[in-house]
């Protein structure tokens, strides 16, 4: 490993070089922090579509786009006087050590359950640390909570999830499936009478979303990553739907000339073969 050349200092040095305002590239350049989010985010996803499809060629490479989100940003703030990549890297250095007192230093936890939670203490003090009490509208301070810390651009599903783990952490949760299943009927029921009462979309979009909190609530419970589940889902729709798709194709048939109870039999026959 020592004889290898030192590639992020190459990869700091283009990224220099791209923000350069004489030399540099002209769509590098007129990006902000606003501007790459929307990049950084899809990248972290196709991540992890690289990971459950188990490519690992593909991984390193989206890997590396992942980093070069961290390296665009840490390079902007460094050209306003904030911090470089070095700081970043310095931060994260220094954050791992401090959580993980049971590796460098003599505390040790009598189970895992017991380290999950000192982990969640730290983290919370961190938070409490590292933010100035926010305000309202009024300028009044708003008191600490502990939905404090929950990124806004999360997906609903796991933002969703989040949020209920950390109610859960001060005892506001059920503590079996069933009465989950039960709020989820009752979520439903109530979606139906807005739908039979013509409801206007703010109406449902609010039951639906009551429901959707509800059913993500399960996945907690049961252990499920919600947004893990969904994705998958959403892979075994799409492999169900091709090969409707090119089961009409063979015949020089297409999905949009087919009634529905010819591509609900394909349907059926997918869900056997695909």
């Amino acid at each position: 490993m020592q004889d290898r050349p030192d590639a992020m200092d190459d990869v700091l040095s283009i990224m220099a070089r791209l923000r350069d305002p004489e030399h540099g590239c002209a769509w590098d350049l007129k990006q902000t922090f606003d501007s790459i989010i929307p990049h950084t985010l899809e990248e972290a996803y196709e991540v992890a579509d690289a990971v459950e499809r188990r490519d690992f060629e593909e991984l390193r490479s989206e890997l590396g786009d992942l980093l070069l989100q961290v390296v665009f940003h840490s390079r902007m703030a460094q050209e306003e006087g904030r911090f470089d990549f070095h700081d970043v890297a310095a931060t994260l250095a220094e954050k791992l050590v401090r959580r993980h007192p049971h590796v460098f230093g003599n505390t040790r936890f009598e189970s895992e359950e017991a380290q999950h939670a000192a982990w969640e203490a730290e983290k919370a003090r961190e938070r409490a640390a590292g933010q100035g009490a926010p305000a309202d509208g009024n300028g009044e301070e708003i008191p600490p909570s502990q939905m404090d810390g929950i990124a806004r651009t999360l997906p609903g599903l796991s933002r969703a999830a989040k949020i209920q783990k950390r109610a859960a952490r001060v005892g506001f949760d059920w503590d079996a499936p069933a009465p989950v299943v039960d709020k989820i009927r009752e979520e439903l029921d109530e979606v139906c009478q807005e739908m039979a009462a013509k409801a206007g979309h703010d109406r449902l979009e609010d039951e639906v979303g009551d429901l959707l909190f509800a059913v993500t609530n399960l996945a907690r419970h049961l252990k499920v990553d919600p947004e893990a589940a969904l994705r998958r889902t959403n892979r075994k729709f799409e492999r169900r739907f091709r090969f409707i798709e090119q089961a009409l194709a063979r015949e020089g048939r297409a999905v949009e000339d087919e009634p529905l109870e010819v591509l609900d039999a394909l349907w059926d026959q997918a869900k056997r073969e695909a």
